[in-house]
């Protein structure tokens, strides 16, 4: 039996949902010339792009009948440990730096997969966080602890 792209239509609704979330949270601020951007040019236009993608992958879904295929249950162990991570890192990078916060947060949300290993995750851990102090510190010249306070060179 034929059905809907179940997966897609998912997918499809999540990035509505959030354009819309953009376009609406954008809409407050003042949006400026495409030469002059304001504050709310670039979210409000990305919600509006998020929205549109969205909308064809909808219709791409319900056009094309594929078969019927269950959606997998979602990993809430996963989804907990990524949310966990994040705010940890959000939370530890004004005391503890950014070396500190990178690693701990690319570490720990390596266990949120079926397949961790620690090799990759430390692999992983090191090259972003030669790109993150390449961008943020080098390049951008961003003002962020480097180190905890306690550990000054």
């Amino acid at each position: 039996m034929k059905t809907v792209n179940h997966r897609d239509v998912g997918a499809g609704l999540l990035y509505v949902v959030l354009g819309l979330a953009f376009t609406i949270g954008a809409s407050g601020y003042r949006m400026g010339t495409a030469a002059r951007m304001g504050p709310g040019y670039f979210p409000f236009w990305l919600g509006v792009i998020l929205t549109v993608i969205g909308a064809v992958v909808i219709f791409n879904a319900v056009r094309s009948r594929v078969a019927a295929e269950p959606m997998e249950r979602w990993s809430m162990r996963g989804l907990l440990t990524v949310l966990a991570c994040v705010v940890a890192f959000g939370f530890l990078l004004p005391h503890a730096g950014l070396i500190v916060s990178v690693l701990f947060l690319v570490i720990g949300v390596s266990f949120a997969g079926p397949d961790f290993s620690w090799r990759v995750a430390l692999a992983t851990a090191a090259v972003l966080l030669a790109l993150t102090l390449a961008l943020f510190v080098w390049l951008l010249d961003l003002q962020f602890t480097i180190w905890p306070p306690f550990a000054t060179f």
